[in-house]
């Protein structure tokens, strides 16, 4: 199969879509089928993480808030004139789901939606005048233009079927690529335990909720640390740096900048836990990141982590300041030789069920089943 699987972009390495869809993209490829990335890109990509990159340049428009929609004449063209036998989109509100929902208006050619937690509740009222004129214009025609949606998780189908729409929904999760570790690397001298919260710095982290929460014990636990690292969104870091400076917490509390790579991963590896403090994810790659680490991860409900709990890997929390400091309190409390054997487990179940081969041959069965070229997936769930 040739499939197209367009993206707002993937120049930001703190966002899921950077590493979840060229990945998605290479392990199809490696099924033998001729899957490439389209995205609009500020970069030169020809290649990014073993996926074939078709990259173009977002137009000069006034006002820029039109550019930040992700509009290029230049991916439209592509797209108009691709053979592909199957799209598959990623995300909303921007032109690079626009663009594939054109092409196939009229057609027989399947149309893919991922959403990528972009029609939660919390997600939406996020700039919600601009979603609704920009759901007027384009994103509501485009929407009826999908055979199936893609989930990567039971609580993105309720979204999906909460905003009212009633095609095809294939549940397949986000995969995650285990790297290879050799023992858990030495801390440098005089590094504090830390607890660490990672990835986009954005009101809907909810990261002033884990700030309280973590104040709440922090004279319980006074040589524990909280990073956060991220790029900061709308000035947020500086609220949050004041946040923890009205609480006596300069001193304990990090906003810090992104870091990549190999630096990414020895930050994870070395974190005593995780801590997802989101208001809504439809995924959140952290987690598995930091499980394949063998990292234990607290999060809350906003993201579709039950398995936590029941892998025994970590906590999965109610919303709030009390719900994260009682998970925070239990996870700082046991020693250290508990932690990373729950860490182990964590690590196990993320090989076992998220590795990309497995999640690309779901993904296949989903195209097969949209060319009529195979049976319904059990996992694909109808309106």
């Amino acid at each position: 199969m040739k499939i197209a699987h367009t993206v707002a972009n993937i120049d930001e390495e703190a966002s899921g879509p950077y590493y979840s869809v060229p990945s998605l993209v290479a392990a199809l490829n490696r099924r033998g089928h001729d899957a490439e990335v389209v995205t609009v890109s500020s970069k030169e990509l020809t290649f990014a993480l073993g996926a074939p990159v078709q990259s173009f340049e977002a137009d000069e428009v006034f006002p820029s808030v039109l550019k930040r929609l992700g509009r290029s004449r230049q991916m439209d063209r592509y797209i108009k004139a691709s053979d592909a036998d199957i799209f598959h989109a990623h995300g909303l509100w921007m032109m690079s789901n626009i663009y594939p929902a054109r092409k196939v208006a009229g057609s027989e050619t399947p149309l893919v939606l991922a959403p990528r937690g972009m029609l939660g509740r919390d997600a939406l009222k996020f700039s919600k005048p601009v979603k609704n004129l920009f759901g007027l214009l384009y994103q509501n025609r485009a929407l009826q233009a999908v055979s199936c949606f893609h989930a990567t998780a039971q609580s993105e189908l309720e979204d999906i079927r909460a905003f009212g729409l009633k095609q095809p929904v294939a549940i397949v999760p986000n995969g995650i690529d285990l790297p290879t570790l050799d023992n858990r690397p030495a801390k440098p001298d005089g590094q504090l335990p830390y607890i660490l919260s990672l990835g986009r710095v954005h009101p809907k982290k909810a990261l002033d909720r884990l700030i309280s929460a973590f104040a709440s014990v922090a004279d319980e636990f006074a040589h524990w640390r909280l990073r956060i690292i991220g790029p900061s969104e709308g000035g947020y870091a500086q609220r949050l740096e004041a946040q923890a400076k009205e609480l006596g917490l300069s001193d304990r509390v990090s906003i810090e900048k992104p870091v990549f790579g190999a630096a990414k991963i020895a930050l994870m590896q070395q974190a005593e836990i995780f801590a997802l403090s989101t208001l809504h994810e439809n995924f959140a790659m952290t987690v598995a990141e930091s499980l394949a680490v063998e990292t234990p991860v607290i999060s809350t409900k906003g993201a579709p982590w039950s398995g936590l709990e029941s892998h025994g890997c970590g906590w999965w929390t109610d919303h709030g300041i009390e719900p994260m400091a009682s998970a925070l309190r239990k996870a700082m409390a046991l020693s250290n030789d508990q932690r990373q054997a729950m860490g182990a487990k964590g690590r196990e179940w993320m090989n076992r069920e998220f590795g990309w081969a497995g999640i690309a041959a779901k993904m296949e069965q989903v195209y097969q089943w949209l060319l009529k070229d195979g049976q319904k997936p059990d996992f694909v769930h109808l309106g």
